[in-house]
């Protein structure tokens, strides 16, 4: 099976500059997850593209500091300014192989579709984006990526 074509490129980088990245987008979809984790991490939803991690280059790499944040994915920080740089599956299944980059970090994230939530039954009745997309429950997340309900992993 051949990889997906890369659609365009896009740069970025963290607050202070000590990490780059150039990542090489196969979708210009993007998605929110409002689970608790990734609200503690980033102090909102999580915007992220979802991008093949041999696509991504990084420059600064020595700064990235990974946090392993569950039994199945892994969290990168910058090591000097603390910038959520990416989230990642470690398990197999449909999402290994990928890196969620926080729209944030892009230079440019104009032209960027807004396609999908999950965790929406985790997101505060605080604030709604509005517009229609899909959006999944915890318990139609962890089917997708096939991880039991029961398992409390995010």
């Amino acid at each position: 099976m051949s990889a997906p074509a890369v659609l365009s490129t896009r740069t970025g980088g963290c607050l202070c500059g000590a990490v780059r990245l150039s990542a090489g987008l196969t979708t210009h979809d993007f998605g929110a997850c409002h689970c608790e984790m990734c609200r503690r991490w980033t102090g909102s939803a999580l915007l992220a593209v979802s991008v093949p991690e041999a696509n991504v280059t990084w420059q600064g790499a020595e700064n990235i500091v990974r946090f392993q944040s569950s039994d199945w994915a892994e969290r990168a920080t910058c090591g000097k300014c603390g910038s959520p740089l990416f989230y990642h599956i470690t398990m197999e299944g449909p999402m290994a192989g990928n890196v969620e980059i926080p729209l944030g970090l892009l230079d440019d994230a104009n032209g960027l579709n807004f396609a999908s939530e999950i965790y929406i039954d985790h997101k505060p009745d605080s604030y709604a984006y509005s517009g229609d997309r899909q959006r999944l429950t915890r318990k139609e997340t962890l089917a997708q990526l096939g991880i039991s309900d029961e398992e409390d992993l995010t």
